[in-house]
């Protein structure tokens, strides 16, 4: 006691039994969480999305603290301040990317820093899933390359394309999110207790078809090339015109509206160059336009070229550039 040893060996072990503490208390705020984790349908190259994460804990007395949730490779982190025993709460992550593509997600990660500090504790969730990112669509295209007029804004109404002659009838199908209303087939639809639409042939004569030449290695020049038949395609989905597009494999049949523009920019995402030969059309190459990073090919009835001017943004800025297999973060 005159030495003050006792002392020394009480708060060596008051320290360490902090220590302890801490660390069954951050592994017993990791057990016992289900995430489920919502991304958007697509997202915009370069601009700000948020993950969502629902998150549940399961357990029946303790809550759980300080909770980080963090993608790997991805900068936005979700945080939860706090989650009670048998609740559910949401958080939300900020993110951006720079390049399109498709982003694999393979897990998630956990962690805390509860109670202390001390010490940072993780735990890796597995939690497949990817996000899609979408090529810009705001590059400046020549106006007389789509044909007609623009269709005035109060004819279109929201998600549905303009009215006017809808072609020779071809069959029934199922509903699908951003069909006309005006479609339904509503006897059809009542037997089978599901909604049924109409489907039409429609005048090729009327269909922009747009087509990107895969045969170039990636770059700059090769991104300028998607981000412009992504902004063909909106274009003609803002004129309420009908368009198809062919990019390699992926191909979009004739369609119009915004939910058929996003399918256009799914497969735009998805397009890897590289791929040998010309594209593949069902239509004769005089009806088509194609988007090419390379020389001019003869036979179609418009080419636009995008090498060499790739560098140059339609308001000074800089091409991202890269290859789309995986989306930079």
């Amino acid at each position: 006691m005159n030495t003050g040893n006792n002392l020394l060996y009480l708060l060596l072990g008051a320290m360490l039994g902090a220590m302890g503490v801490s660390g069954w208390l951050s592994e017993r705020t990791l057990r016992g969480l289900r995430v489920v984790r919502a991304v958007p349908r697509g997202v915009p190259v370069d601009q700000d999305f948020r993950i969502r994460y629902r998150v549940t804990n399961r357990k029946r007395w303790l809550s759980s603290y300080a909770v980080e949730l963090e993608e790997p490779g991805l900068p936005g982190v979700a945080f939860l301040p706090g989650l009670p025993a048998g609740s559910t709460l949401d958080a939300h992550a900020t993110d951006r990317f720079v390049r399109r593509g498709v982003y694999a997600l393979e897990c998630l990660t956990l962690s805390t820093e509860y109670p202390f500090g001390l010490f940072r504790k993780e735990r890796d969730v597995v939690l497949p899933g990817e996000l899609v990112v979408w090529p810009r669509t705001d590059r400046s295209v020549p106006g007389e390359i789509l044909g007609g007029g623009d269709t005035p804004a109060s004819s279109l109404s929201a998600g549905h394309p303009a009215s006017g002659p809808r072609g020779e009838f071809r069959n029934l199908r199922e509903y699908r999110s951003g069909d006309d209303a005006r479609d339904i087939h509503w006897r059809t639809s009542a037997r089978l207790r599901e909604p049924v639409v109409r489907e039409y042939e429609r005048d090729a004569s009327e269909v922009v078809w747009i087509a990107l030449h895969l045969d170039h290695p990636p770059g700059a020049d090769a991104e300028a090339a998607v981000e412009v038949a992504a902004s063909l395609c909106a274009r003609a989905a803002a004129r309420g015109r009908s368009f198809a597009l062919t990019a390699g494999p992926h191909q979009v049949e004739p369609g119009s509206g915004p939910v058929h523009l996003e399918r256009a920019l799914d497969a735009l995402a998805r397009a890897d160059f590289g791929t040998p030969g010309l594209p593949t059309l069902p239509v004769p190459r005089d009806r088509a336009v194609l988007v090419t990073p390379g020389p001019s090919v003869p036979g179609f009835a418009k080419v636009i070229r995008t090498g060499g001017t790739a560098s140059r943004r339609d308001a000074g800025e800089q091409p991202s550039g890269g290859s789309s297999s995986g989306a930079a973060a």
